[in-house]
């Protein structure tokens, strides 16, 4: 028994320590832990400290960096900004001495004109007073003298006059005309030029029905820049993969033609790129006009032509005269006064030369004032051509005296190539001399940009300039436009008036 319990003390001394020592251990391993935790967290808070640090120098620095590329381009703009200045300065300086020195000018000019008008009346009074002496010498007032002079001048005419029937009468009548048939009948069957009837439409035919959309765009943007900027009309109907280009003017219509053919083409169809075309077509027609020039002239066998007068003889191939090509005109009245100068023994070069100029106003008619004999006249001296071939060329409608038989020679082959059958249309040319009076109305009215006439001459649309013109002075310019054209012009129905003015502005983002 006693055994037993000492057994069970020793039990429980044992069960007792074996606690008291776990215990112990359990302490010393959480005090471990707890050192080896204290101990992260101390290096985390240094680690820490040491990183905010380092980004509080880096910020100091990249703030630092800032303020000095701010600073050093404050100091640049005050640099450009002074220089402006002193440049907005040194120009008010300069316009101020313009100014000054205009003002000078201006005052020495009036005293000029003083002085001229002074000079005037100075040598009015001494040619009045010499005109008083001369007819005192003479004991004639000045009507008299020119009586005197008119009488012998038309007694001297009257005699040679008389001189040259009583010639005509011993060489015989009969003699001469058999003679000029047989020339002129030889001069028409040795020229042999093709004629064409230019019309006023063109026809352009498409790949497909999709492509009319394309070219009319999105609500009739594409087909009206392009009416616009081409001056002609686009007319979309039913009739299957073709528009046609509606224009009296050949070289309008032309360019419009290779421009859309280009867009067609290219694939690509709206404003930009409609005005890109529109220039390229026209670089290409004058180039073909320059083209038609130098044939022209190759196939005449005509040699020391100044390229600017090739330049203008060959717009003649896209001017009609009647219904008739002026180029092709041109070309057979040259190759008659050619043959006929030769049958009667006279300076044939020189008749063939002016036969193919003779016309060659024409080509600028709608650009400068005046009839196609005295813009011929003046195109022809500007560019060195000959006396003799200005004077021949310049009798052929009758305004000037025929004073060479090379004249004479002219205005029969001009007269035989227009009139043989088939050369000429009237009503053709009375069309298109009625759309030119309409555009030539439009463009008589200050601001005017440009002015095309389309629907066969049943509308005028013009575009003004809208810095010269306000939106109420548009209104009164179609207004009094209506009323000239009703004045000035006779036609049937109406004629619709519109008048355009729009606001463009560019500006590019660099």
């Amino acid at each position: 028994m006693d055994q037993i319990i000492i057994i069970a003390l020793a039990g429980i001394v044992s069960l007792v320590l074996g606690v008291l020592i776990g215990y112990y251990i359990r302490q010393s391993l959480a005090k471990k832990r707890a050192g080896t935790l204290e101990a992260k967290l101390t290096k985390k808070v240094q680690d820490t400290k040491e990183e905010t640090a380092k980004l509080v120098k880096e910020a100091e620095s990249k703030s630092s960096q800032i303020l000095e590329s701010t600073q050093k381009e404050v100091d640049e703009r005050r640099r450009e900004f002074l220089k402006a200045q002193q440049l907005i300065l040194d120009r008010e300086k300069l316009l101020e001495e313009k100014i000054t020195g205009f003002d000078k000018k201006e005052v020495e000019l009036g005293q000029k004109v003083e002085t001229l008008k002074g000079e005037k009346e100075s040598l009015d009074k001494l040619r009045l007073e010499a005109e008083t002496k001369l007819e005192k010498v003479a004991s004639l007032s000045r009507e008299d003298a020119k009586k005197e002079l008119l009488a012998l001048v038309e007694k001297d005419s009257e005699k040679d006059i008389m001189e040259r029937i009583k010639k005509l009468e011993q060489t015989g009548q009969d003699a001469l005309a058999i003679k000029a048939r047989e020339i002129v009948t030889l001069a028409i069957q040795k020229c042999a030029v093709n004629h064409t009837l230019e019309l006023s439409t063109t026809t352009i035919h498409l790949a497909s029905e999709d492509i009319k959309g394309r070219i009319i765009g999105k609500e009739g943007r594409n087909i009206k820049a392009f009416e616009k900027i081409t001056g002609v009309e686009v007319l979309i109907d039913d009739t299957p993969d073709s528009v046609v280009i509606s224009c009296f003017n050949p070289v309008r219509r032309q360019i419009a033609s290779m421009a859309l053919n280009k867009l067609i083409q290219d694939g690509r169809i709206q404003p930009a790129k409609i005005e890109e075309k529109v220039e390229e077509a026209k670089q290409e027609i004058t180039k073909i006009i320059k083209d038609a020039g130098e044939k022209c002239l190759y196939d005449m066998n005509i040699l020391g032509v100044q390229d600017k007068l090739v330049q203008i003889l060959g717009r003649l191939y896209y001017r009609t005269s009647y219904g008739q090509n002026v180029l092709q005109h041109s070309m057979e009245v040259a190759l008659i006064a050619e043959t006929i100068a030769e049958e009667l023994g006279v300076n044939s070069p020189l008749a063939k030369r002016a036969g193919l100029f003779h016309d060659i106003g024409k080509a600028l008619d709608q650009q400068m004032e005046g009839s196609h004999i005295d813009i011929g006249i003046k195109v022809l001296e500007k560019f060195g051509e000959k006396e003799g071939v200005v004077h021949a060329m310049r009798s052929h409608h009758g305004d000037f005296p025929v004073d060479s038989v090379e004249g004479a020679i002219v205005i029969v082959a001009d007269a035989i190539s227009a009139s043989r059958p088939g050369a000429r249309k009237d009503s053709v040319e009375n069309y298109l001399q009625r759309l030119k009076a309409l555009e030539d109305i439009a463009n008589k009215f200050e601001g005017i940009d440009r002015a095309y006439a389309i629907q066969a001459g049943r509308e005028i649309r013009v575009f003004v300039k809208a810095d010269k013109v306000d939106d109420l002075a548009v209104q009164k310019m179609a207004r009094q436009m209506a009323t000239n054209i009703e004045e000035e012009l006779k036609y049937p129905g109406e004629i619709k008036v519109t008048v355009i003015r729009e606001n463009r502005v560019v500006e590019y983002a660099r």
